[in-house]
């Protein structure tokens, strides 16, 4: 990791930089003095940089730069770098903060002890949650999306923990929306630091061990009709859903150990109740197997107004989210 920066996001060191595609990796520092620059090399993200803890700047596909944010008084600050949106068919680059004239970096924030990783599709990463309206176009989508305003990000704030959102608009655990990109599944890139690199592994360091992880995948998997050229009948997709996501969950036991305790996430879909009956029956079964750190929750969108764009969830409906799912985790006997 660059020195001056703290991120619990999945990033890939490259020379004097981080490069990284997941939506929601932020990078905070602290400096002393009267300014800080940020260095990035990145013509398609977005970004939103945080200033003592409120935001200062929206930065729009800024490219290679480095942004400063000048005239501060002179003293200790923090500041905090937040990707945005997704970008799953390249990567960005972070080249660190740099002090103004005059000041220095500090030590980075200390890591937090709490850890969460949350793993689905496009509610997850807040696809369009910042939208006024259902019709957008693409660039509309990218310019309306802010993966620091969703449910995982405002949960993990509340519970004061280090947070990664590794979620991919548009996959489903066997199935993706629609039946685009048939051979492929959100498990095809699970794995990876950087999506487009096909065979990338992350490397994951042995500080990232999280207590809790939230899994909130199948919405893609059930919410479109069959095509006539996929290789599932409605009741061989149910069984083929709860037997890859079998495996999915050995791959988070094996990668985290049985102290973890995962959730399995399942939302109210229009004309289906596959997605949320298959789920659970996967819940059902891990516990029966003895695994007694797997929990489902389900969330039945009452009161969602889903005016994000393309009927996704809105900001409100993300805060919504995030007040319910805290008030489960509340529950839970976490070991933080």
């Amino acid at each position: 990791m660059l020195a001056g920066a703290h991120t619990a996001g999945r990033v890939t060191v490259t020379g004097d930089q981080v490069r990284y595609s997941w939506p929601g990796i932020s990078f905070e520092g602290r400096f002393r003095g009267t300014g800080v620059g940020i260095v990035l090399d990145d013509a398609v993200n977005d970004y939103d940089v945080h200033l003592d803890g409120g935001l200062v700047a929206t930065l729009v596909t800024p490219g290679r730069t480095t942004h400063w944010l000048t005239g501060l008084p002179d003293g200790r600050h923090t500041v905090r770098l937040v990707k945005r949106t997704e970008s799953t068919w390249t990567s960005g680059a972070f080249g660190g903060f740099v002090p103004a004239p005059g000041g220095r970096l500090l030590d980075p924030p200390r890591p937090r002890t709490r850890q969460i990783e949350f793993i689905g599709d496009s509610n997850t990463a807040g696809y369009g949650n910042m939208s006024t309206t259902r019709e957008c176009t693409d660039e509309e989508v990218t310019r309306r999306t802010n993966t620091d305003l969703t449910f995982a990000a405002r949960t993990a704030r509340r519970l004061g923990a280090d947070y990664q959102v590794n979620a991919y608009s548009g996959l489903g655990m066997v199935r993706n929306y629609g039946g685009h990109s048939p051979g492929t599944s959100y498990r095809t890139y699970y794995e990876r630091a950087l999506l487009a690199d096909d065979g990338d592994v992350w490397a994951r360091p042995a500080t990232w061990r999280p207590q809790l992880v939230v899994v909130a995948l199948g919405a893609n998997d059930f919410s479109t009709a069959l095509g006539p050229d996929e290789p599932w009948t409605p009741e061989s997709l149910v069984t083929a859903y709860r037997e890859a996501y079998h495996g999915f969950l050995d791959t988070l036991r094996a990668r985290y150990g049985r102290a973890t305790t995962i959730v399995v996430m399942a939302t109210a879909l229009p004309n289906t109740t596959d997605f949320a009956e298959a789920a659970e029956r996967v819940a059902r079964e891990r516990v029966a197997r003895g695994d007694d750190r797997i929990r489902y929750w389900y969330h039945d969108n009452a009161g969602v107004d889903l005016l994000g764009c393309h009927w996704h969830l809105s900001l409100r409906d993300h805060q919504l989210t995030a007040d319910r799912l805290g008030a489960y985790l509340d529950t839970l006997p976490l070991r933080w």
